[in-house]
C-alpha cells in the first residue's frame, strides 16, 4: 500500500511542478522495473550479507541511508528536486531496503521517475530563457559546486538557481568570442541534448543507480555491475575486446569514428576514417540494417561488437559528407582487438648532469590488468600487466639505464595478484600485503618467484589517483626500503574486493543479473599498518592537486578507520633515509629555478583559491578583468619560455597572441560541441606537452643513480635469511 501511494503523492507533485511550465514540455517515459531486477536485487542482498566483509543488515538504518545516497546519486549538486520533494519522499527512507527484499522495486523507480521529470522541468525552463537573454551589467555570482548546499526551498528558488546558471553558460561562450545569435543556438542544443539523453534512459540504468546507492551505503568500494557493465569491466581487465578497431564517440546524434586502432580490422579495410559517421549496423551480409542514428552510444556499441571472425556491415555517412550526402556499405569481419594505448608503456629519458648524461628508464602502468579467464583456463602468455613489466624492464636493462622509474598516477588498481608479481620483480621473494577478513583472520601474501628483474636504483611516482593495488606496490616498495616514492599521497583505498558473478550463482544461460564487487577484506602493508584512507606517503612530496575533500578514500562519509595489525616477518633490502636529505634538497634547490614547476606551482594555488571561494561573477566586467590578468599571466610566460629558447621575436609594443594550445583557454564549449579534428589536435598538442612531475621525478631519481656511482652509500642490503620489522 505504501508503493501505491507514494506513486500518488509524486504524480500530485510532478502535476503542480509542471503546471508552472510551458504546455508543450515533454516528459520522458516512464520506467518500469524488469522482473529479472528484483530477482538481480534479491540475489545481492542474499550474497552481500553473507559474504561481504562489514555483513550489514538491510534494516531502517541502511536503507535511511541508501536513500540518502540514493538521492546524492541522482541530484548530486542539488539542481533538480526542490525542498517539497525531499519532505514527501522523506516518508520512504525507512522502506528502500523493503524494496529489496520483496522484489518489488516500484518505490525506487517512482522516485527516479520523478527525477527524471524534473530534470526535462529544469531544461526545458533553461530553454526559454534563451529568448530573453541577460543582463550582464548586474553585480551577481553563481555558485559552482552545490555539494553541501541546501536545497532550493521554493519553485521559485530553483528558476532563479538555474537562471545563473545558464547566465553562466552564457557569458563563458561570451567571453570566447560568439555571437549572440551563435550562443543562443549553442546552448539550446546544449540543453535538448540532454532532454534527449533522459529519452533515452532506460530500466537498467535507474536499476543501476539504485543499487550501487545500497552497496555503495555498505561501503564506498562494493559496487553492483548490470551485464553491460560486467562486460566492460572484463575488458578493462584483459585489454582486448571482439569488434572492428574504432574509437567511437556520439556527435550531432551520429554515433562518429573518432580513432582507429592499428592493426584493427576498420583500419586495415582502408574504407575507414576518423570522422565518418555511422548510421546503421546490419549483422552479416544480407542482415537487416538498424538504424543508428539517435542512439545511445552505448548501445550503438553493443551491435557493432560481436563474435569473432562473424561478419558486421557499416551504413557509412563519410566526414566529407553533407547530412544528405552519399552513403556506403563497408563490410568487416570482428577480430580480437588488444587495447595496446592501456597497457604498460616504457620510455627512456636522458639527464645530463655537467659532463655526464644518465639514462632514466620510465615505465608507465595505467592499470593492474589480468585476462583472469585466460589464466584460469592455463593459457600459457594471458594479458598480464606484471608480464608485460618484466618484458619491458628486460629492454630497458639492454638499453643500459641508470635507474627506473615506475609510473602509477591515475593507476586505480586492479589485481591483487599482479601487484604481488610486480613488486617480486624488484625484491625477489617475500611478504608483499597482509589480508585481514571479516572473521579476524590475517594470512600474508608472499611473492614466491626467486631473483629480481631490476636491481638497480628504483622509484615510484604516484598521485591522488593511484590506488588499492597502486597502494599495495608502493607500500611494499617503501616497505623493503627498495625505491623511492615520489609524489603526492595517494588514493588511501585499504579494502579488498572480489567479482561474484550472479548469473553463474543463479545459473542463468544467459548474462541478465549481473556482477557484484564486494569487500571481503581489508589489506595491510607489511609493516603492520594500512594505506586505508591515509593512503601511502611519498617520501619526496610534490604539490597537491587534487582536491582531498571530494577525491580520495577521506571523502567518503563511511570509509573505513585506518587501524594496523601486527608487521609481517620480513627483511628490508635497503634504507634510502640516509640519502634522502640530500634527495630533498637537491630537488627543493632545483624546482626553485625550474620555471615550469614554478608555473605549475602557481596554477595549482589559483585552483585551490577558486575551489574555497566556490562562486563566479557574472558581471561581464568583472569576467572579463578576470580572463585578461589570466591571459597576460600566459603571455608573460610564454614570452619567457620564447626569450630563454632564443625565439622570442615579438615587435615591440606588440602583445605576443596567446598560443591555440593554451591549457586554461576557456572556449565555454563542452567536449561533444567541438570540433572532432580540432578537439583531437588539441589533445595530441596536451599529450606532448612537458610533463613537469614527471620530468622532476625524473631528475630525483637520476641524482640517486648518480650518487650510487660517485660511491656514496645508499642501500644496505639484508643478510639472507635475516629478518626484521621496521618501526
Amino acid at each position: 500500500m505504501k508503493g501505491k501511494w507514494l506513486w500518488i503523492v509524486i504524480a500530485l507533485a510532478t502535476a503542480a511542478q509542471g503546471a508552472t511550465l510551458d504546455s508543450g514540455t515533454q516528459f520522458p517515459p516512464e520506467l518500469k522495473p524488469l522482473p529479472q531486477e528484483a530477482e538481480a536485487a534479491y540475489l545481492s542482498a542474499e550474497v552481500l550479507a553473507r559474504y561481504q566483509y562489514k555483513g550489514m543488515p538491510l534494516d531502517d538504518a541502511l536503507s535511511e541511508k541508501i536513500f540518502d545516497r540514493y538521492l546524492k546519486s541522482l541530484d548530486p549538486e542539488k539542481l533538480f528536486f526542490v525542498q517539497a520533494d525531499i519532505d514527501r519522499l522523506s516518508g520512504y527512507r525507512t522502506t528502500l531496503g523493503d524494496a529489496i527484499l520483496k522484489e518489488d522495486l516500484s518505490v525506487p523507480f517512482a522516485i527516479f521517475n520523478l527525477y527524471e521529470k524534473r530534470a526535462a522541468e529544469r531544461f526545458a525552463y533553461a530553454r526559454t530563457l534563451l529568448k530573453k537573454g541577460f543582463d550582464f551589467h548586474k553585480v551577481e555570482s553563481y555558485q559552482i559546486a552545490r555539494e553541501k548546499a541546501p536545497w532550493p526551498q521554493t519553485d521559485a528558488q530553483m528558476r532563479e538557481l538555474w537562471r545563473k546558471r545558464v547566465k553562466n553558460d552564457w557569458l563563458r561562450l561570451k567571453l570566447a568570442g560568439k555571437d549572440d545569435k551563435s550562443i543562443v543556438q549553442i546552448l539550446d542544443e546544449r540543453y535538448d541534448n540532454f532532454l534527449k539523453r533522459i529519452d533515452r534512459v532506460k530500466s537498467a540504468d535507474a536499476f543501476q543507480i539504485y543499487m550501487n546507492a545500497y552497496t555503495m551505503a555498505i561501503d564506498p568500494h562494493t559496487n553492483y555491475l548490470g551485464p553491460r557493465q560486467a562486460e566492460d569491466f572484463d575488458i578493462s581487465m584483459k585489454l582486448s575486446l571482439v569488434g572492428i578497431g574504432a574509437v567511437l564517440t556520439q556527435l550531432d546524434d551520429y554515433v562518429t569514428i573518432r580513432e582507429l586502432v592499428p592493426g584493427g580490422p576498420a583500419r586495415l579495410s582502408g574504407q575507414l576514417n576518423v570522422g565518418d559517421r555511422i548510421v546503421g549496423v546490419a549483422q552479416g551480409k544480407g542482415g537487416v540494417m538498424t538504424d543508428l542514428l539517435g542512439w545511445r552510444l552505448d548501445d550503438a556499441v553493443a551491435l557493432i561488437r560481436g563474435a569473432p571472425d562473424s561478419v558486421v556491415v557499416l551504413d557509412v555517412l563519410p566526414a566529407n559528407a553533407g547530412p544528405d550526402g552519399k552513403h556506403k556499405l563497408v563490410s568487416l569481419v570482428r577480430k580480437t582487438i588488444d587495447l595496446e594505448e592501456e597497457a604498460a608503456k616504457a620510455s627512456v629519458h636522458s639527464i645530463v648532469d655537467g659532463n655526464t648524461t644518465r639514462r632514466i628508464g620510465v615505465i608507465s602502468l595505467p592499470s593492474f590488468y589480468e585476462d583472469f579467464a585466460a589464466r584460469e583456463k592455463g593459457v600459457k602468455d594471458y594479458k598480464s600487466a606484471a608480464r608485460d613489466v618484466a618484458r619491458l624492464l628486460d629492454g630497458l636493462e639492454k638499453k643500459k639505464v641508470d635507474g627506473v622509474l615506475i609510473d602509477l598516477r591515475n593507476d586505480g588498481g586492479g589485481s591483487l595478484a599482479e601487484a604481488i608479481d610486480l613488486t617480486g620483480l624488484f625484491i625477489g621473494k617475500g611478504p608483499v600485503v597482509q589480508q585481514r577478513n571479516a572473521s579476524g583472520e590475517i594470512s600474508v601474501d608472499s611473492d614466491t618467484h626467486a631473483g629480481v628483474a631490476w636491481d638497480g636504483p628504483l622509484a615510484v611516482l604516484i598521485n591522488r589517483g593511484s590506488a588499492s593495488a597502486s597502494e599495495i606496490f608502493a607500500a611494499a616498495i617503501q616497505d623493503y626500503g627498495r625505491g623511492l616514492i615520489i609524489g603526492e599521497p595517494s588514493f588511501g583505498k585499504g579494502t579488498v574486493q572480489s567479482v561474484i558473478d550472479l548469473d553463474r550463482i543463479a545459473k542463468n544461460s544467459k548474462p541478465q543479473f549481473g556482477e557484484l564487487r564486494i569487500t571481503v577484506a581489508q589489506f595491510f602493508r607489511i609493516n603492520g599498518g594500512t594505506t586505508q584512507l591515509r593512503g601511502v606517503k611519498p617520501d619526496i612530496l610534490f604539490p597537491a592537486v587534487s582536491d582531498t575533500a571530494s577525491f580520495g578514500e577521506s571523502s567518503y562519509d563511511n570509509a573505513f578507520p585506518w587501524t594496523q595489525i601486527k608487521a609481517a616477518n620480513y627483511s628490508p633490502v635497503g634504507d634510502l633515509k640516509t640519502v634522502l636529505p640530500v634527495l630533498s634538497a637537491l630537488h627543493a634547490a632545483r624546482v626553485k629555478k625550474d620555471k615550469d614547476f614554478q608555473y605549475l606551482e602557481q596554477d595549482i594555488a589559483e585552483i585551490k583559491l577558486q575551489r574555497k571561494k566556490n562562486l563566479v561573477s557574472l558581471n561581464e566586467t568583472e569576467r572579463r578583468k578576470e580572463r585578461d590578468a589570466q591571459e597576460a599571466r600566459l603571455r608573460a610566460r610564454e614570452s619567457q619560455r620564447d626569450a630563454d629558447k632564443g625565439t622570442h621575436k615579438d615587435p615591440a609594443g606588440k602583445k605576443p597572441a596567446l598560443r591555440k594550445d593554451s591549457a586554461l583557454r576557456d572556449d565555454g564549449l563542452q567536449v561533444d560541441e567541438r570540433n572532432l579534428a580540432t578537439e583531437l589536435a588539441t589533445e595530441k598538442v596536451q599529450k606532448s606537452a612537458k610533463d613537469v612531475f614527471l620530468d622532476e621525478a625524473v631528475h630525483i631519481l637520476s641524482d640517486e643513480a648518480g650518487m650510487l656511482k660517485s660511491g656514496v652509500r645508499l642501500a644496505v642490503r639484508a643478510k639472507p635469511g635475516s629478518a626484521s620489522a621496521p618501526d
